[in-house]
């Protein structure tokens, strides 16, 4: 190890940040849990991957100036 990486090591540092997600992991153990049940409710869904290919199939081009009306030609 250099001599620099001696001076600045910092074995038993622990931020702010550390320390707080370590005591509410200490006190509430099954958080993590709980966060991937909220992750799958929002995030971890199942795609239908041929209703998808129909859905992009089937929309339609918007115009490039949309409220311009073809009706009057």
């Amino acid at each position: 190890m250099s001599i620099l990486l001696r001076i600045f090591r910092r074995p038993d540092y622990n931020s702010d940040t550390t320390e707080f997600i370590e005591q509410l992991k200490a006190r509430k153990p099954d958080i993590e849990a709980q966060q991937r049940v909220g992750r799958s409710l929002l995030w971890d869904k199942h795609i239908d991957r041929d209703a998808t290919e129909e859905w992009q199939a089937a929309r339609v081009r918007q115009k490039s100036y949309v409220y311009f009306s073809q009706s009057g030609r």
